[in-house]
């Protein structure tokens, strides 16, 4: 497996080194393909609010967005997509949710690759059938159900 990752540090503080970063696509991934391409890039919350709010119509940032990138047929590229992730908004929900911060930026990262292969949670069976496998994903890297608190 071999999943090639750019990673673009937009803001600074407490963040995830690049080595976490590749080791928790990884670990999203390996079950699912062989190989890919994706750009994580780390913004403010300014440049998360833009982009939540010109793709997704919600004028607030967000902990972390995906935008799949669909290869045209017939061109042998693996190609996955780019997610943003918003520090700002991972680090505040880490510290509401009382979570581990960078157990948080995995499961960001872990729920993030998810969406861009093709994973939703816009119903109920959708939803579960995510959530399932994030919690198995993350659990193999020894990081707690990020759900627990909300069943």
């Amino acid at each position: 497996m071999s999943f090639d990752c750019d990673i673009q540090y937009e803001v600074e503080g407490t963040l995830p080194s690049e080595s976490q970063f590749q080791s928790w696509v990884n670990a999203a991934l390996a079950e699912q393909l062989d190989e890919g391409e994706l750009c994580i890039r780390i913004v403010s919350q300014e440049e998360s609010q833009d982009l939540n709010n010109a793709y997704r119509g919600k004028n607030k940032p967000t902990n972390v967005l995906s935008f799949p990138f669909e290869v045209p047929e017939g061109i042998p590229l693996q190609l996955l997509g780019d997610l943003v992730i918003c520090a700002d908004v991972v680090s505040q929900e880490a510290s509401e949710q009382n979570k581990a911060l960078f157990d948080h930026w995995a499961h960001m990262v872990v729920h993030g690759c998810l969406h861009l292969i093709g994973f939703d949670h816009i119903n109920d069976e959708d939803a579960e059938e995510m959530e399932s496998l994030e919690q198995k994903i993350l659990a193999s890297m020894d990081i707690a159900d990020p759900y627990r608190d909300e069943n």
